[in-house]
């Protein structure tokens, strides 16, 4: 089925739901503020068009999705992935790819192929996702030490050596502002769980910055003011020799949103004892895709803990996704200018405890007591994500995961399960 769950979550709505609804939105909007700031900036975009990612893609996903409770969003998965893109192709040829991509998820929900899912092996979600984590977190130690380095290359193995000849470049004030930041995120989550505490954390410690007028980055110094209202809609250069050059990363970034919102689906239909229809997320995320790159915005997907928040702050049907994207827009409209003030040491701690987050510690005991052939299949997965290629990493784990199931024809379904998140 490929029918939105707001229309069905309509049919029984009332003024009780609206207000946990409200409620919920507005929380996960102080949440994903910071976090899509942060993630352009890392990506290699500007913090405005993080933003922008936010509230279109967002917007669209919770209307057209089918998930009571998804919200979308730019995602740390994807700043690998758009890195690459606007290093090789520029900010042109991610939206031409986001484009492409938006029309291959479509395709897809149509072709009902959400339930495909189940065929991708749990150790390469795991290995790919951890890689991720260590990309991630590595991007962002220029920032949290405040090291003067005019390019910082992509390639892992290439950016360590840089990042080491810096050290002699190392901004103390940078530094104390980011673990202040890191220590009250930390702090927040374990004694105010219901408190936004990204924004207030990120917020405080720029505050800081801003009051001591201490030696360190903001948006404001790198990037100059956020836009105060949305972009006009255009349509991305779609020259035929252009879209088959971007072709495969269209298709990266595709599978990524595909995998990355159904797995927050699974997580989410646990969570409140649902169950979503994976071809109407797929539409949804093409929808979302689509609308992001003639807005100027980024790649666009269910976000696993911006959906786990909205859950545990009442949220319960795709309303509150909805109040999450106009509450975004809102917060652009009038508070702009106090975005720029924003610290980049304090964004880039933020980052970081994602990062860490993403790689599930809690989970690696259970990994390592799993059987040999998930354990190297986790491994290979993981070290081709950190120091080849994210779309070669998840091509070999899934042709070397699938080998072995058909070698193991006695492996039933509950083997190759979605992993609990």
């Amino acid at each position: 089925m490929r029918q939105p769950k707001i229309l069905t979550t309509m049919r029984e709505y009332s003024w009780s739901l609206f207000g946990s609804d409200l409620i919920a939105g507005a929380t996960v909007a102080m949440v994903a503020l910071p976090l899509s700031l942060a993630i352009a900036i890392a990506s290699g975009a500007t913090p405005a068009q993080g933003l922008v990612t936010a509230i279109v893609g967002g917007f669209f996903i919770s209307l057209l999705g089918g998930s009571r409770v998804q919200i979308g969003g730019p995602t740390g998965a994807f700043i690998v992935v758009v890195f690459s893109v606007i290093a090789n192709h520029g900010y042109d040829g991610l939206l031409i790819a986001t484009f492409m991509a938006g029309l291959i998820l479509l395709v897809a929900g149509y072709f009902r192929l959400g339930n495909l899912i189940a065929y991708v092996p749990e150790p390469v979600i795991n290995g790919f996702t951890i890689g991720i984590g260590i990309i991630i977190a590595t991007s962002q130690l220029k920032d949290l030490l405040g090291l003067s380095i005019e390019v910082v290359p992509a390639e892992f193995l290439e950016k360590i050596p840089v990042l080491w000849e810096a050290r002699e470049t190392l901004n103390l004030s940078a530094l104390l502002i980011g673990l202040a930041a890191m220590l009250m995120i930390i702090g927040l989550r374990r004694l105010a769980p219901k408190m936004p505490g990204l924004i207030v954390a990120v917020g405080l410690a720029s505050l800081v910055v801003a009051v001591a007028s201490l030696p360190v980055d903001t948006i404001g110094s790198r990037f100059g003011e956020l836009p105060n209202s949305l972009p006009l809609p255009s349509l991305p250069d779609l020259l035929p020799g252009r879209m088959i050059e971007l072709l495969p990363s269209a298709i990266t970034i595709a599978f990524l949103a595909g995998i990355e919102s159904l797995l927050s689906a699974l997580v989410a239909d646990r969570l409140i004892a649902g169950q979503h229809r994976p071809n109407a997320e797929l539409t949804a995320q093409g929808a979302g895709n689509i609308a992001s790159a003639l807005m100027g915005g980024l790649p666009v997907t269910g976000a696993i803990a911006r959906t786990a928040t909205n859950i545990n702050a009442g949220g319960r049907t795709p309303v509150a996704g909805i109040v999450h994207a106009l509450v975004l827009l809102l917060v652009m409209m009038l508070a702009a200018p106090l975005a720029s003030y924003l610290a980049m040491p304090a964004l880039a701690a933020l980052l970081i405890i994602t990062a860490w987050n993403m790689s599930e510690p809690h989970r690696w005991r259970t990994y390592m007591s799993a059987p040999i052939a998930d354990r190297v299949l986790l491994l290979v997965t993981l070290v081709l994500t950190v120091v080849v290629d994210l779309t070669v990493a998840i091509g070999v784990g899934v042709a070397i995961g699938l080998a072995l199931r058909l070698r193991n024809h006695s492996d039933g379904p509950d083997r190759w399960k979605v992993p609990r998140r």
